[in-house]
């Protein structure tokens, strides 16, 4: 793609247009070797190598992170009183063995609760984003979960059926696998579609509380469970692939 230089290093996340105009102007910018100091210097993105401040600058139209969300973080790309996923991003890669994440159009895609652990997918591709959030697409989202109480037979018939949640439509049939029934339950549930609070409406409908819950999966994305939570790493060639 043949891009202006400033456009590039801004849709990159290297700053904004006014802020890469003046590294430019300081020398801090080469292409192929050469200091430039033009911001309407032409590039093409597949042959040109864009080095910023001696570090190469890579073109990518989208990029795709996958996030082990931590309690206590907003699924939200900004906001005023609370910690968002996209704050845990390292803008330089300067956080040890974090990716650098430094483009502003990067989100979330989908929401976990604030207390909620597990996958996040983190995205600037809209278009993907909404082919996994689609409910005619049905994309299975799979949790673990600890109940509080003994989670039941009946309990995942109530679950098989679908159930009245409170909305105007009662939720789809959705998959309960019992792995420990007890004084706290631990279960495994897979959902077809995503509403507010799902999983803790679902158990609510049949009597029981949630006190932990965490997504293990989203469609064929899987968590990597070398992530510690807050941490954070780009996707696979074959992840994005398959996701797409």
């Amino acid at each position: 793609m043949i891009i202006r230089l400033d456009k590039f290093l801004a849709e990159m996340g290297y700053g904004t247009r006014s802020q890469v105009k003046k590294e430019l102007a300081k020398g801090n910018v080469t292409l192929n070797g050469q200091v430039i100091r033009k911001p309407e210097t032409k590039i093409d993105t597949e042959k040109d190598r864009v080095c910023w401040k001696d570090e190469p600058a890579v073109y990518a139209e989208y990029e795709y992170f996958m996030l082990n969300k931590p309690a206590g973080v907003v699924s939200a790309t900004e906001d005023k009183r609370e910690k968002t996923v996209i704050d845990l991003l390292s803008r330089d890669g300067s956080e040890q063995g974090m990716p650098a994440a430094r483009r502003g159009d990067l989100f979330p895609v989908g929401r976990l609760d604030k207390d909620t652990e597990g996958l996040l997918l983190i995205t600037n591709d809209g278009e993907l984003a909404h082919r996994l959030l689609s409910p005619r697409k049905h994309v299975d989202k799979v949790y673990y979960a600890r109940i509080r109480g003994r989670v039941t037979d009946e309990d995942r018939e109530a679950f098989a059926r679908g159930m009245d949640i409170g909305d105007d439509r009662p939720a789809l049939p959705a998959e309960l696998e019992i792995l420990d029934a007890g004084e706290t339950s631990e279960v495994r549930v897979t959902l077809r579609e995503g509403r507010f609070h799902q999983v803790k409406r679902m158990f609510r409908a049949v009597g029981k509380e949630v006190v932990y819950l965490k997504r293990l999966s989203m469609g064929s994305l899987a968590l990597d469970e070398g992530l510690a939570p807050g941490e954070y790493r780009r996707l696979t060639e074959e992840e994005v692939k398959k996701l797409c």
